[in-house]
């Protein structure tokens, strides 16, 4: 018999406390140490590279990879694992093109960052649709995915397991601020990878090793590469479209800078993001795989479509929890849930309440004390916990599989804020403009398409029958995200070159050009 619930034994609640005890100690140990602003929004400034590189992996690693990825890997196979590896080569181009500029810069934040290349109306832009991304493909996927392990794992209810989630989080960010959630994350690095390793190499024994799982899961499971006209992972998406989702996620995302901006110096960051990205080696093995373990040792939990793919993928690494691991085990891994999702979860937190208190906060207030800002920080978190927790019932609208929701949210956002990273480190001739218009035809370009899918997502039938509208709905997430990118690059080159030049001393240091310039950096923002 196959379960799909299990109770936690005694061994297994005592496990989960100890974690608990752990990340609450590390937490409440940084509150008594951090003072200023730079203290609590960037670790002091001085985190040694293996501890930045644990929080870049479990910042990027959270539940809704353990389902998402297990879930893609169940019912498409192995190819969302592109995803992964691609990281491995975009976290080097941040440690190397991006984060030397950002360094020299001193910036807190990367809105700040683009108000210096630009101007400030860039900054409020990024800061506003970085927050607003945090609600849809952080916070909400974050308790959405927490609670559907939680609920098939041990029986919570999903809103009983939200609140306790985002309750046990909050306390130890807000208590220590960056340095806290840097630490927490080694700690929960350390627990996710054991756990995640010890699953999968149970999984596979069970099935008879790769030779038994290759003997019962289509051939095309271990396709990599997919026809361009895949409906989910098609080839020219992948090597085209992903890596500009990855650069907007990886080198521009404040949730993932703001880890290599509390390094101690350069050589640090730089070895983060090499330590990061040899663990980004490791998601295919430990998450994507289990999915195709679980279909093949679990197939009669599984509902197949007419084409024989799978509907319900998003149970694959829940089912193997209960069905496969011991007692004492299922506590282990019940904690390396807990880990990916609280890591993930605090750092959002963090992140979200910097660009609140730095890029919106202080502009109004400039003379605010460093304890004010340390508190308004604080206080921040709370709304974007209550806004993810809204929109929550409306995730599945836009896919079954976790992930692609997940990289299809962010395909609508990254494009312009891509362009205007890149190119405007690349061309100094660009100006704020330019940014700022393309900035708002992508948000524009975006949103029509974000509204039209949940539009005809939710009637169940072709809402929208125009050829021109059937087009742009059932193009590839990852191809609309190339088609935004060109033309928001078009657009930011276009209205540049129809304006006046930037001021080439406002450059110096942020572009490649103007890299050797003397920096004069602004006497008004935060204290450093």
């Amino acid at each position: 018999m196959h379960v799909t619930h299990k109770v936690l034994s005694t061994v297994d609640i005592v496990i989960i406390g100890i974690y608990f005890l752990i990340v609450f100690a590390i937490g409440f140990y940084f509150s008594r140490k951090d003072r200023s602003s730079t203290d609590y929004f960037l670790a002091s400034r001085n985190v040694g590279w293996f501890a930045i590189g644990a929080s870049l992996f479990v910042s990027n690693i959270s539940t809704e990879h353990f389902i998402g990825l297990a879930g893609s890997g169940a019912s498409t196979g192995l190819a969302v694992g592109h995803f992964e590896w691609l990281a491995c080569l975009i976290l080097l181009i941040l440690g190397w093109v991006f984060v030397p500029f950002y360094l020299r810069s001193n910036v807190f934040t990367m809105p700040e960052f683009l108000e210096r290349r630009f101007n400030r109306s860039c900054a409020v832009y990024l800061a506003s649709i970085s927050i607003i991304a945090y609600v849809f493909t952080k916070i909400s996927v974050h308790l959405y995915a927490a609670a559907v392990v939680l609920e098939r794992v041990v029986g919570w209810s999903p809103l009983t397991a939200a609140v306790v989630l985002v309750i046990a989080t909050g306390i130890y960010t807000i208590a220590g601020g960056l340095a806290a959630v840097i630490y927490t994350d080694l700690v929960q690095t350390l627990i996710l990878i054991f756990g995640a390793v010890v699953l999968t190499l149970m999984g596979l024994h069970e099935v008879g090793g790769f030779a038994g799982l290759r003997a019962a899961v289509p051939p095309d499971y271990f396709h990599m590469i997919k026809p361009a006209t895949d409906p989910d992972f098609p080839w020219t998406g992948i090597f085209f479209g992903a890596p500009i989702l990855g650069i907007w996620y990886w080198c521009t995302d404040q949730v993932i800078v703001q880890r290599v901006l509390s390094a101690r110096d350069e050589g640090n960051a730089k070895a983060a993001t090499i330590f990061a990205g040899f663990l980004k080696i490791l998601p295919v093995f430990i998450l994507v795989l289990p999915g195709l373990i679980a279909v093949a040792l679990y197939r009669d939990l599984f509902r197949f479509g007419p084409n024989g793919q799978v509907l319900n993928g998003d149970i694959a690494y829940p089912t193997l929890i209960v069905n496969l691991l011991p007692t004492g085990l299922v506590g282990l891994m019940v904690a390396a849930l807990l880990a990916a999702l609280m890591g993930a979860m605090s750092s959002v937190f963090n992140s979200a309440s910097t660009l609140v208190t730095l890029d919106f906060y202080k502009k109004v207030r400039p003379d605010a004390s460093e304890k004010n800002l340390v508190n308004f920080g604080r206080a921040a978190t709370g709304v974007m916990v209550l806004l993810g927790l809204l929109w929550v019932p409306f995730i599945h609208l836009i896919s079954s599989q976790l992930y692609i929701y997940l990289q299809s949210v962010q395909a609508y956002i990254s494009p312009p804020i891509s362009a205007c990273f890149i190119l405007g480190i690349l061309w100094p001739r660009l100006n704020g403009a330019g940014a700022i218009t393309s900035l708002l035809a992508g948000f524009v370009m975006g949103a029509a398409r974000f509204i039209m899918e949940l539009k005809d997502r939710a009637a169940g039938v072709p809402y929208f029958t125009s050829s021109a509208a059937r087009w742009l709905i059932d193009m590839n997430f990852l191809h609309y995200a190339i088609l935004m990118f060109v033309l928001c690059s078009g657009v930011l080159i276009f209205v540049s070159l129809m304006t006046p030049a930037p001021d080439r001393r406002r450059l110096a240091g942020l572009t490649f050009a103007t890299v050797a310039d003397k920096i004069d950096l602004p006497t008004t923002g935060v204290p450093v």
